[in-house]
């Protein structure tokens, strides 16, 4: 009988037989599998409803693309900046993560996952490398010590990561965006989400107030502000003319960001080889300036126009007039009007907002002559009669960080520039790369002079601004490093 069986268990296919287990097992996991999505779905639907549901599969989607191509992450964080940069997760799972944590914390997974697996991929650092890390070294000492004086709590200590984080966002780029090819893929991502904030901050400022606060409540679901004060008013007075938000909120922190978008695609307008047509590069501009005005942020539009008039003195002369006409449309067009009064009246200290910032600049003076080495640390003041709030970018490191940390700052943007400088002598006309590295450097310089009159590159409130001065930086770096090493 064994005989028998043993011809009979001879005839067997047994890989045939394999393949049918095995298959049937891929099917009984892969129902498994569309059950528990389903499940897990319908679950959403209801609880987020179907506009959220798909935006988090899209998400995913988007999620397991960028770990096959990391420059798809760079696309996110541009994506999540310029549209939702306050937006967090609509369903709380222990804690509520913003989509820019989410998004920069797989830049980061992604790009280390890459240096563990081919440990003969080289660690970039760059002349910056040294300067960022003591920054961020008297960063953390000077947070330690401030909380001494003001207790520690989750959203400060959340907030601080972050912000370090961010800083640190300068590594991944260095190390991961090198090409010309590359920095050019990624400007045009800037430069369409740049214009789309900014188109859709125009068209929200055109339409009726309830319209505008309705559709900008719509965002609450993803903790944005609702109800009438998502509209913005010179003073907050609504007497007083309506500023521009688009998405961003504030209009100060919109302008800081139309700073960047504008000075990164002026040098493409006159590019031999831009990134999109110059018909496309014009239209972008166009609505980036128009977007700029109707914010009436008078800091924004000094910081740019400083950085446009470089660009002119510079590299190119064309732009110059394109300036002048801009000015003048500005000066003597009867719906710029307001905008100019506005403008002037900040010049001369007469308007409220800019004698409110003032005083905030006497108590950020009071404050750095009392704790003038390390500053106060993040938490918040030692004193009762002060407060750590100032419209200075430089002002609020000198009180936060000391003397000792702005220092550490200017130091980092005085390699950047040097550098820079060492690269202008050998960067080659009519390229690809020319026009990226003078955008990249020109929005740099725009945020600093707009950064004189506010804080929002350095501000635990505003993590996204932070992100995206040190995402130039690192491509401004990149580009500089790719012009040296030619």
């Amino acid at each position: 009988p064994w005989q028998w069986a043993w011809r009979r268990l001879r005839r067997v296919d047994w890989l045939n037989l394999l393949f049918l287990r095995y298959r049937l097992l891929g099917f009984l996991s892969t129902l498994v599998l569309s059950v528990l999505v389903g499940i897990g779905g319908g679950w959403l639907v209801a609880v987020a409803g179907p506009i959220v549901t798909a935006a988090l599969v899209v998400a995913v989607a988007g999620g397991l693309w960028v770990l096959r191509d990391i420059e798809v992450g760079y696309w996110g964080l541009v994506a999540v900046i310029c549209l939702l940069p306050f937006g967090k997760l609509p369903v709380e799972i222990g804690l509520k993560p913003s989509f820019l944590d989410l998004v920069v914390g797989l830049l980061f997974f992604v790009w280390l996952t890459g240096l563990v697996t081919q440990p003969d991929r080289p660690f970039i650092t760059t002349p910056l490398g040294l300067p960022i890390l003591v920054f961020l070294l008297l960063a953390v000492m000077t947070f330690i010590a401030g909380l001494g004086h003001a207790p520690l709590t989750p959203p400060v200590a959340r907030h601080f990561v972050e912000v370090l984080l961010n800083i640190l966002l300068f590594f991944v780029v260095v190390n991961s965006l090198r090409r010309p090819e590359q920095l050019a893929r990624l400007t045009r991502v800037i430069l369409l989400a740049g214009f789309a904030t900014a188109l859709l901050g125009i068209i929200l400022y055109l339409l009726p107030d309830n319209v505008a606060i309705n559709l900008l409540s719509m965002l609450g679901r993803f903790d944005y502000p609702v109800g009438p004060g998502v509209l913005r008013y010179i003073r907050d007075d609504p007497s007083l003319p309506q500023r521009a938000t688009s998405t961003s909120v504030d209009p100060n922190v919109l302008g800081g960001l139309l700073i960047m978008v504008g000075a990164l695609g002026a040098p493409q307008l006159f590019a031999r080889r831009p990134v999109f047509s110059r018909r496309w590069i014009a239209l972008i501009l166009a609505t980036v300036g128009v977007c700029l005005v109707l914010t009436f942020s008078r800091g924004s539009f000094i910081g740019l126009g400083v950085a446009l008039v470089v660009l002119a003195l510079l590299r190119y002369r064309r732009l110059g007039l394109l300036l002048l006409l801009a000015l003048l449309l500005i000066g003597l067009l009867p719906v710029t009007q307001t905008y100019v009064q506005h403008f002037i009246q900040g010049l001369r200290g007469e308007d409220l907002a800019t004698q409110m910032r003032f005083g905030e600049y006497r108590d950020a003076l009071t404050l750095i002559g009392r704790y003038p080495i390390f500053g106060v640390g993040f938490a918040g003041s030692p004193d009762i009669d002060t407060y750590v709030s100032v419209a200075s970018v430089y002002l609020l490191m000198a009180v936060e960080m000391g003397v000792v940390g702005l220092t550490a700052f200017l130091v980092v943007m005085a390699v950047l520039f040097y550098r820079a400088w060492r690269a202008w002598q050998r960067l080659p006309r009519e390229t690809l790369l020319e026009p990226l590295w003078w955008g990249f450097h020109a929005a740099i310089l725009g945020a600093l002079v707009g950064g004189i009159f506010d804080h929002y590159f350095f501000n635990l409130d505003f993590q996204h601004s932070v992100a995206f001065f040190w995402l130039f930086v690192g491509l401004a770096t990149a580009a500089t490093e790719e012009v040296i090493g030619r």
